[in-house]
């Protein structure tokens, strides 16, 4: 990496990344407003599972797979289900976080437009949870399934008549799912790396997890995909200066873009990531 280049990054990323404390308090303050906002539909027993029926049947009515067949093959060992059931409690905050983080230390103008895009998906998730209350196939008879938490362990879930940190009648939409499928998609924008794509095996890895441990419906998934796309349509991100956005495109190293005017990519010959110039302006 040449000094002008490494210069120009350095400063770049110095005006693109967001104070610290404020991103954290930020971000603790939107988690904290959901967490206590999807309280507020706790109570709605009776509508949760009618809907769940709703949702059952319409699921059979466009013969959508079946949710039994994911978990038939994850219960054909202990290990195996255990290990499902573990990937669903401690991946999802965790794998959010470390995207985040990285993100805001190597990528500051893709950390503004990842955090934006995944409140956004958050506060769509909460309406809809708010509006929509939802029992997971798991407690619903007509399914055939089983607690996978419950039974085989371990569970993040209590009774729903005692558990009061969480609700257990908000499963639609995924957020275990959309929130990895963001996390994909950030990864492989952000990095050009030939391996990014298996970055998909995250949502995809969620999905079957969700699924096969009963606690989501195929369309709670199909409806987080949904109310992603319309908020990567809708949020795009944006050059450090607040410019012409970043391209959602993975960035190339090419010999005509060095030394480009501003809000241009400027990859330098031994470096493995492009830089904005001109935030400085």
């Amino acid at each position: 990496m040449n000094g002008r280049t490494e210069a120009a990054r350095r400063e770049t990323d110095a005006i693109a990344r967001p104070p610290l404390v404020r991103e954290l308090l930020l971000v603790a303050g939107l988690f904290l407003v959901y967490k206590f906002g999807r309280q507020l539909v706790t109570g709605h027993t009776g509508e949760a599972f009618r809907n769940a029926d709703r949702v059952w049947d319409l699921e059979r009515a466009v013969r959508l797979p079946g949710e039994g067949a994911v978990q038939h093959l994850l219960l054909h060992g202990d290990t195996l289900i255990h290990l499902a059931n573990t990937y669903y409690a401690i991946v999802h905050f965790p794998a959010t976080a470390a995207f985040l983080v990285w993100t805001y230390l190597r990528r500051p103008a893709h950390y503004v437009w990842a955090r934006r895009v995944l409140a956004a998906v958050t506060a769509g998730a909460l309406v809809a949870h708010l509006t929509f209350p939802l029992a997971p196939p798991r407690m619903l008879a007509a399914t055939g399934l089983i607690d996978t938490g419950r039974v085989y362990g371990p569970s993040v879930y209590g009774s729903p008549q005692t558990d009061h940190l969480s609700n257990q009648f908000a499963a639609m939409p995924s957020l275990h799912f959309g929130w990895a499928l963001m996390v994909a998609i950030g990864l492989i924008v952000a990095t050009r790396s030939r391996w990014r794509w298996l970055w998909l095996l995250h949502p995809l890895l969620t999905l079957l997890v969700i699924v096969g441990t009963a606690n989501h419906y195929w369309l709670d998934a199909i409806v987080a995909t949904a109310l992603l796309g319309i908020a990567l349509a809708v949020i795009r991100p944006q050059t450090s200066s607040g410019g012409t956005p970043i391209s959602l495109r993975s960035p190339r190293r090419t010999a005509t873009t060095a030394g480009r005017g501003a809000d241009q990519l400027v990859p330098s010959a031994g470096d493995e990531e492009a830089v904005l110039v001109g935030a400085g302006r």
